[in-house]
This record gives C-alpha cells, structure tokens and sequence, in this order.
C-alpha cells in the first residue's frame, strides 16, 4: 500500500464522534487518530464573532477567561488552521510522520508542544467541520456524518466543557447560543451533503459501528 486511508468522521459539537473512535479502537489497534481540535488557533488569532473584519482588541488578546470567551467564534471554518492540516494529512497519508500540534483548551491557546505521529494505513481524522474546506474534503476517502439530536449535544457538550475545560455553566450556555448554535447550521450541517454514511445517534449505533469496523478491516488486510 502507498498510501494510507483517510476515515473522517464529523458531526456537530457533541454528537458522539469520540465514541465512535473508542468503539473502532477497542476492536482494530492499527490506526491513528487526527482531531481537529488540535488545530484551532489561538484565541488571539480568531476574529470575535462571524463576519468580523477586526481582530480581536488587545485586552481580549490579554483577557481571555470565561466572561469573555463567547467573544471568541471557535464554530467558524477560520478558527482552524486549515493550511497546516491539509499538509499533515497529506504527509501522514503519504505514509510520512509529522509533528501534530497540541491545544489548551482551558487559556484558549495552542501549546507549544507537540507529539510525533507516526503514519499508519489507516487514519481516523474526526471534528466538526471537517468537510468544509474542499481541499482537505478531496484526502478523504471515506465521509462520515454523526447525526445526533441538539438537546443530547447540548447535554453533552455542556457536561465536557465544565468538567474538561473548566467552564463556568453560564459561559457554555452564552456560547452556545451566540455562536455555537448559529455555527452550526450555517457551516456544520450543510456538510452532511458530503458524507458517504450517516450515523444516526452515533456510537450506540452498533450497525453503522460494524459497518465501519468493516471497512477498516478490509482495508488492513
């Protein structure tokens, strides 16, 4: 094989992707995974809200915390550095390593470690707006959508942000409803015209689960 194959798995904030990944990974090892997550920029580098031409003022810059992160539109396709992905994921489709950054999910800033991934035949690559740049859509080879009902992401969402992120339970509801909710039907639900399989309820879904786990394997050899 040349060539590794690349899985995407996408869906909106909440919706049970990670799941999926831990149920492929408890039955085939040979993989690795690319969040998107870990390609955020900094919050200092994100314009404040969609549709914004200024960057952000430089007491946002200095004052980034949980009164003012809703500022911050982290549910827009520019919150990610796109052009860096694009070129990992094609080294690592290439069968070549890279160095993969890290992000700090509660100061809001990538890290300036980063962790060595080696290449593997096959590459789950999962996050929210995966489909949306067309470029690094064509280096994938097979579309996934995890279709989940908005309360049960809202839940969800609101339980990781609080106990992982160190969240405040009003800055996670004022996030949501400035940006994350508009964000997701303008730029996250539309993508779902671009996926190959749709996952209803994602994870708990234990055909569409095997179907998967299917292709990994049959792609492993």
């Amino acid at each position: 094989m040349d060539q590794a194959k690349i899985i995407g798995i996408s869906g909106g904030s909440g919706s049970g992707k990670t799941t999926i990944v831990n149920k492929i990974s408890s039955i085939v090892s040979d993989f690795v995974v690319v969040p998107q997550d870990n390609y955020y920029k900094s919050a200092s580098q994100i314009l404040k809200r969609t549709g914004d031409s200024q960057p952000p003022t430089s007491h946002h810059r200095n004052h980034i915390s949980n009164a003012n992160i809703s500022d911050f539109n982290f549910d827009h396709p520019s919150a990610f550095d796109s052009d860096l992905l694009y070129e990992q994921l094609k080294e690592l489709k290439a069968l070549r390593s890279i160095r993969m950054p890290q992000y700090d999910f509660v100061n809001h800033t990538r890290s300036r470690k980063t962790i060595r991934v080696e290449p593997r035949k096959v590459i789950i690559f999962e996050g929210i707006m995966i489909f949306s740049e067309p470029k690094i859509r064509e280096l994938i080879d097979l579309k996934i959508y995890v279709d989940t009902p908005d309360d049960i992401r809202f839940i969800r969402r609101l339980k990781r942000d609080i106990e992982e992120r160190a969240r405040t339970l009003d800055s996670v509801v004022s996030q949501y409803l400035a940006v994350v909710r508009p964000g997701h039907y303008e730029f996250i639900e539309p993508t779902k015209l671009y996926a190959d399989l749709i996952i209803p309820e994602g994870g708990f879904n234990e055909s569409a689960v095997q179907v998967l786990v299917s292709f990994i394997k049959d792609t492993l050899g």
